[in-house]
């Protein structure tokens, strides 16, 4: 799979509570605004969870994601998946919690931008801190249909849950 280029007037940055607006955006999806405006910044206080922002216009948010340490119990993985992994019982994963764009912005490839920076800062990171893929929860068949196109595959408790194996995303990138 080839990854097209990212939207180069976008700044991919650590969200900054004093320098970025969060109280504009809007994505559409009350539960991922309010996350955004409300909680955010309090996650990456107490390192529950690290956002980046995507900036075209300062301060405004063209759309945002969060990363975060997660784990896998292996008998939850595809036999597909499960047999290219160590068969330890849990394995350290990199979990993709929120991708949002913001709504007046949707079919400029903003989401492709976001989630191409998101799995390659946890290639990056992978190196340093063991992570066998990234999971996201996809808030509905539409995001499933997204991820699905860049080869994330489903976990066996749910079809929501989707993972994509480091190596994957490593050819990605190559």
């Amino acid at each position: 799979m080839s990854v097209s280029q990212p939207d180069r007037r976008m700044n991919i940055e650590l969200l900054d509570k004093r320098r970025h607006d969060r109280s504009s955006f809007s994505c559409g999806v009350v539960a991922l605004d309010a996350y955004l405006q409300r909680q955010a910044a309090q996650d990456m206080e107490k390192h529950a969870a690290v956002a980046y922002v995507g900036v075209l216009e300062p301060p405004a948010i063209a759309g945002f994601y969060t990363l975060s340490q997660f784990s896998i119990d292996f008998v939850k993985l595809p036999d597909s998946l499960a047999k290219r992994l160590p068969r330890y019982p849990v394995l350290p994963a990199t979990l993709l919690g929120r991708l949002a764009v913001a709504g007046a912005l949707r079919g400029r490839g903003l989401g492709e931008t976001l989630l191409m920076d998101a799995l390659l800062r946890s290639l990056t990171h992978s190196a340093q801190i063991a992570s066998v893929g990234v999971i996201v929860d996809a808030k509905d068949e539409m995001s499933v249909a997204f991820y699905r196109k860049y080869g994330f595959v489903p976990i066996l408790d749910t079809d929501k849950r989707l993972f994509l194996h480091m190596k994957t995303i490593e050819q990605m990138f190559r």
